[in-house]
């Protein structure tokens, strides 16, 4: 991972995890709000951006090497951390591994319902295609279903034709193979759970899934929003949110 940073070091130290095929840009406008308040840390998921040349090996290899540099760099814990997709899968992996991580977590959109078929028939598919993501066609059309704001497309097309092949395919599988992680009901964390209204019933079933399991969880589905909208496409009204959650009490 490569690691960005947005605010004062002795502040409140809180991670923002972008989503798979995205980068730490996908997460700076909420972090630039966040950082009047909070050391906020924007990591670069291996495979992506500027770690293209770091492959994605899965979900639960990122989360701990997340935990080595929370280890590395602030004791071991931190006040927050809020992911969106591959990002909030995890960062619930990192509540899995270590109950007193956080003591707040914002997981949007985690997928926690394998889909051992679709992901089968869609890994051997994205190696096929990978060479496609060096196209600006074809780029604007994931962009676009990936509901990447206009203003971000060039940073988004400018990263996404450096990802490999391997980091696609891994990430497929990773991503699509993901249980709920039975170590997240032991969390200490206090923690919302998001998802987009108009997803994927899937995504919403894995929002109510993940609410279920985690003690005074809250859950939140986004009114009239898809996948990802809320903190790509509404950074202020998200920041907003967070600000609020991290300050109630545990």
């Amino acid at each position: 991972m490569i690691w960005h940073e947005f605010g004062k070091k002795d502040a409140p130290t809180v991670i923002l995890l972008h989503g798979g095929g995205l980068s730490w840009w996908a997460c700076a406008p909420a972090a630039k709000i966040l950082a009047q308040q909070y050391h906020v840390i924007l990591p670069v998921i291996a495979g992506h951006g500027e770690a293209a040349q770091q492959p994605f090996h899965s979900i639960e290899a990122s989360a701990e090497e997340l935990l080595r540099w929370a280890d590395e760099t602030c004791g071991g814990q931190i006040a927050a951390i809020a992911g969106l997709s591959l990002g909030a899968q995890i960062a619930a992996e990192t509540l899995a591994q270590r109950p007193d991580f956080a003591r707040y977590a914002v997981l949007e959109s985690a997928l926690v319902i394998p889909m051992p078929a679709t992901t089968a028939l869609m890994a051997p598919a994205n190696r096929l295609c990978a060479g496609l993501v060096k196209k600006r066609w074809f780029a604007k059309a994931q962009a676009d279903a990936l509901y990447v704001p206009e203003q971000m497309f060039e940073a988004y097309f400018a990263d996404s034709s450096r990802m490999t092949a391997e980091t696609l395919v891994n990430i497929t599988k990773s991503n699509g193979n993901y249980p709920l992680p039975e170590g997240i009901r032991r969390t200490k964390a206090r923690v919302l759970i998001a998802a987009g209204e108009k997803e994927l019933g899937v995504m919403t079933k894995s929002a109510r899934l993940l609410h279920a399991a985690v003690p005074g969880s809250e859950l939140y589905l986004a009114p009239g929003l898809r996948h990802g909208e809320w903190s790509l496409k509404h950074p202020q009204a998200y920041a907003e949110r967070l600000e609020g959650f991290f300050a109630q009490p545990r």
